[in-house]
């Protein structure tokens, strides 16, 4: 039988390829990547904060909503499982029921009008002019402002003898200069009370929406010009709906500062039930009657009912916007 030697030459072997041991498995056998170490420097720079938020505000809040359900009252000792004997206590509770009323008109009042002076000045301040930074600087001053400070300023104003307004209703022949406009009437009582406080979170609802507005494109309003759209329509198919997400938040800390007010109503008003909040029935509760059990359930049903309506305005208001 004859033998046949093929054309193709054999390969050879570089002296540096003999040198190189191959992977185990084969040529064609990829090794494995080396596993990265975990790090644990970043959570360890964080615990401390995590640590201080656990202790400043879970810690606490574990604690409010275990004893809503005991009897602890300073005067009625020992401490005791109550179930829901707290909730049904203030629901007969005729000042808390009077202070949920205050406190409806409240959120609903400073929610809607803050929201409507948030988008109206927001939108002025939208296009750069000069003295721009300077009104927003002014504009900044009375959400800065605690609250104590702002219930002291405004009781002058409202104040019967010599107040501002009991001036100028004077001086155009409206009242003989000794009107009393806090504590007599419900209605006017909570009215100027809450525009008080809409007068000092106005200003942050202004900032969060101008800031959602800056983002907005130019090329848009130009656009929107270009196919003959006027100002109002521009406003109501570009600015409206590309504001929606810093509205959303706007609204939210709106109803957050309205549902736990305190400082305006007690300074301005004192304890008269003609304009407490449930915030100050809390304090009325746990601190002059001793009753904590109740206060820890007023305030644990003030922060399920925030949490809700928060929920609600966001998944009512927010929508994500893609640019």
């Amino acid at each position: 039988m004859k033998l046949t030697q093929s054309s193709r030459p054999l390969p050879v072997a570089s002296p540096a390829a003999a040198r190189v041991p191959q992977a185990a498995g084969g040529p064609n056998r990829v090794a494995p990547a080396r596993k990265s170490r975990f790090d644990v420097l970043p959570y360890l720079l964080i615990a401390p904060v995590l640590i201080f938020i656990a202790c400043l505000a879970l810690v606490p809040a574990v604690f409010t909503v275990v004893q809503s359900f005991f009897r602890v009252n300073a005067l009625d000792p020992p401490t005791r499982f109550d179930g829901f004997g707290n909730f049904v206590r203030l629901a007969h509770d005729k000042a808390v029921i009077g202070s949920i009323g205050n406190t409806a008109f409240y959120v609903v009042v400073g929610v809607a009008l803050s929201t409507i002076i948030g988008i109206g000045a927001a939108v002025v301040l939208q296009k750069p002019f000069r003295g721009r930074s300077l009104v927003i600087a002014v504009l900044i001053l009375p959400w800065a402002l605690p609250g104590v400070v702002e219930g002291i300023l405004w009781s002058g104003i409202f104040d019967p003898n010599g107040g501002l307004i009991s001036s100028v209703l004077s001086s155009l022949h409206l009242s003989d200069g000794s009107t009393v406009l806090l504590g007599q009437n419900r209605l006017l009582t909570i009215t100027l009370i809450e525009l008080v406080q809409v007068w000092q979170i106005a200003p942050l609802s202004v900032l969060l929406i101008l800031a959602t507005l800056q983002l907005i494109p130019g090329e848009l309003y130009e656009a929107a010009e270009i196919d003959g759209c006027g100002p109002w329509a521009s406003f109501l198919r570009i600015t409206l709906p590309l504001a929606r997400p810093g509205i959303a938040v706007t609204m939210v800390q709106a109803v957050i500062a309205t549902l736990n007010v305190f400082d305006q109503p007690y300074v301005l008003n004192g304890a008269a039930s003609t304009g407490s909040s449930v915030t100050m029935q809390t304090y009325f509760i746990s601190f002059q009657d001793l009753d904590f059990g109740e206060g820890y359930a007023l305030s644990l049903l003030i922060t399920i009912v925030t949490l809700v309506i928060s929920l609600v305005v966001v998944r009512a208001v927010y929508r994500r916007v893609e640019l």
